[in-house]
């Protein structure tokens, strides 16, 4: 053999399961751990995906198969932002190459891929209730198997974990918590809760030398394993000592931490020791976002979900040019926020994905990051609003639904001036079923005094910013993710009146588009113009109020009107414009909708969900052309 040292044969190709970690010495987990995150840091590279949370839960998740009995066993993990590695040694080696991509792995559990995927999670602090349900059922049935919920500081901000802590630190049957601490959600944690965990793990000195001295005792034949078992029974007297009234133990949950969350020795002896405790125990890990890939440790908002990149400096394959919607909107926000010291931001742990990063580094005393909290946002947006401020809260179009009866109860009850811009509405790319912003204008439309917007471009987008700010009503705008079309932005805002549409293009027949179709709906009007089929098109802008004397104007000369949405039909804005006419009791046109069915959606790139589902140009082009040939129009 020559000098160099023979590599070492790798590991994680021969994880098939989760009972073949159990084979594994601890030096194997080690190394098994470094493979993994080489594997997740090379695919994400490529497909993109959530990077910063998958590196820093690595060491937990083997140490959770290694200890339980999966599925047996039954791991729920909160959000999902976590979950690479349980699927790589969970048999779906071969098929991660496809994650996040067009019929490939999803990026979140699923028990359509799996039976490790006990539960579907995508949004944040849902897995405290679901494993007390699966707890309570187990308990009844009288069977024999451990559940874990695997929950993030991040999601401790979510009121629904604070409801399901209330109901387990109550029940006292047996379930176990495992804490991740790493100090972000997607936005850096904020609030006492963050400041409260932060305190308990602020003797991090206390933490490595623990680890320290356990490694000392374990080295000490015979008399070392009775000194560390000594030393258990004072640390928790210490604990008692020094944290008195910890919060979990008043809510009789047993608090055990904090955990170094790299160290799979520690891990698996706390799983050991917890399989053994009777009632519910909670166990506080620190990790790091972003462990073992610099780039990611440093920035890891940046990398919370990433777009594809260069290993080795971090940075994006792609850079996107242009103005995208989220810093339109950001951008807008703060300029008028110069102007009105009544303007207010609020996001849910959202700063960065809605843009607002430059609200808040110019009017930090009128920002408010409420953490994974939407009900709250909403509800103190309402308290603002009736003070005389003028709130704007920042959301995902997906997770405003988590808020829905604030925004029906507090916000649309009273007609409060409060304005939800929401961004990722329509179909989102690579998330998956989750993460759809598809339902929104269905969600909102029947709400009472509520006001539906969509613009056409970023231009507009910012113009509406201006105009909703002013209407005096609660007012929604949807967006889309991603970079807008390139159109020159003016320097001053314009209003737009209430409810008005505007003419794009005059013709026989008429596509009212809405939003993010407006562009397509161009494009399909020119298309159809070499078949004879000559296409008005009007931008909608409003799904509530609806421009009526426009619409009625058009309804009664035109022989066709389509309406185009990337929203879900039932109820969306083409009902909108059906029930309009329906009510002015107009008959005459032929009238049909184009947008979303309600359905579960892959994830994939939106280009290719749009193809799927027939709502691409091309494809609305045939069925346009196949309408007037079915129907007799010429």
């Amino acid at each position: 053999m020559s000098g160099k040292k023979m590599e070492k044969e790798k590991l994680l190709p021969k994880i098939n399961s989760p009972q073949d970690l159990k084979r594994l010495s601890l030096a194997d987990l080690h190394q098994l751990a470094n493979e993994i995150r080489v594997k997740i840091i090379e695919t994400v590279s490529k497909t993109g995906g959530h990077l910063a949370s998958n590196l820093g839960a690595v060491e937990l998740t083997l140490a959770l198969h290694y200890v339980f009995n999966s599925p047996q066993d039954k791991i729920i993990w909160d959000v999902g932002h976590q979950c690479y590695t349980h699927k790589l040694i969970t048999g779906r080696q071969k098929e991660f190459s496809r994650l996040r991509q067009f019929g490939g792995l999803l990026g979140y559990p699923s028990r359509e891929e799996s039976e490790h995927d006990i539960y579907n999670t995508g949004h944040a602090s849902t897995a405290l209730s679901a494993a007390l349900g699966l707890v309570v059922a187990r308990d009844k049935k009288k069977e024999d198997y451990n559940v874990i919920a695997v929950i993030g500081d991040g999601s401790l901000t979510g009121g629904v974990a604070y409801e399901a802590l209330n109901q387990i630190g109550h029940l006292r049957q047996k379930l176990i918590i495992v804490l991740n601490y790493n100090e972000m959600s997607i936005s850096a944690n904020v609030g006492a809760l963050s400041r409260y965990l932060s305190y308990l793990v602020s003797g991090q000195p206390y933490l490595r030398m623990k680890e320290q001295a356990k490694s000392v005792l374990r080295s000490i034949p015979k008399v070392g394993w009775p000194l560390i078992r000594a030393a258990r029974s004072l640390e928790d007297l210490v604990k008692k000592t020094f944290f008195p009234g910890i919060f979990f133990e008043e809510l009789g949950i047993r608090y055990v931490g904090p955990i170094h969350g790299h160290s799979i020795y520690s891990l698996i002896e706390a799983f050991q020791n917890a399989k053994n405790y009777p009632g519910p125990i909670l166990i506080h890990c620190v990790t790091q976002k972003g462990k073992g890939y610099l780039p990611a440790q440093m920035e890891p908002e940046r990398f919370h979900s990433a777009s594809p990149f260069n290993i080795s400096n971090g940075q994006p394959l792609r850079l996107e040019n242009g103005l995208s919607y989220s810093r339109a909107f950001g951008e807008a926000i703060a300029e008028l926020a110069r102007n009105d010291d009544r303007i207010v931001a609020i996001t849910a742990a959202m700063t960065d994905g809605t843009g607002l990063n430059k609200f808040a580094e110019e009017h930090p005393d009128r920002f408010f990051d409420v953490g994974i909290a939407e009900q709250h946002a909403v509800n103190f947006a309402a308290g603002l609003a009736i003070s005389g401020l003028k709130p704007v809260v920042a959301v995902y179009s997906t997770f405003l639904q988590r808020a829905y009866d604030q925004v029906f109860h507090e916000v649309c009850l009273m007609d409060l001036p409060v304005v939800f811009a929401l961004d990722r509405a329509g179909i989102v790319a690579e998330d998956g079923p989750t993460h759809q912003g598809i339902n929104d204008i269905a969600y909102l439309r029947h709400l009472p005094n509520i006001i539906l917007m969509a613009p056409k471009d970023e231009n507009e987008l910012r113009h509406m910013v201006y105009s909703a700010l002013s209407y005096g009503h609660p007012a929604a705008i949807r967006f889309p993710k991603g970079k807008g079309y390139g159109i020159p932005i003016d320097k001053e805002f314009k209003y737009i009146p209430l409810g008005q549409a505007e003419i794009l293009k005059e013709g026989r027949d008429i596509i009212l588009a809405y939003g993010h179709m407006v562009y397509p709906a161009i494009e399909i009007a020119k298309k159809l113009e070499t078949q004879g089929i000559n296409l008005g098109v009007i931008n909608a802008r409003f799904a509530r109020p609806l421009d009526e004397r426009l619409l009625i104007t058009l309804a009664r000369e035109a022989r066709v009107i389509f309406t185009l949405e990337e929203g879900v039909v039932n109820g969306g804005f083409g009902s909108a414009v059906r029930e309009l006419l329906d009510k002015k009791e107009i008959f005459q046109p032929k009238f049909k909708s184009f947008g979303l069915p309600a359905e579960i959606y892959p994830a994939g790139r939106p280009e290719e969900i749009r193809k799927l589902l027939g709502l691409d140009v091309d494809s609305l082009v045939k069925e346009i052309s196949e309408f007037y040939y079915r129907n007799k129009i010429s």
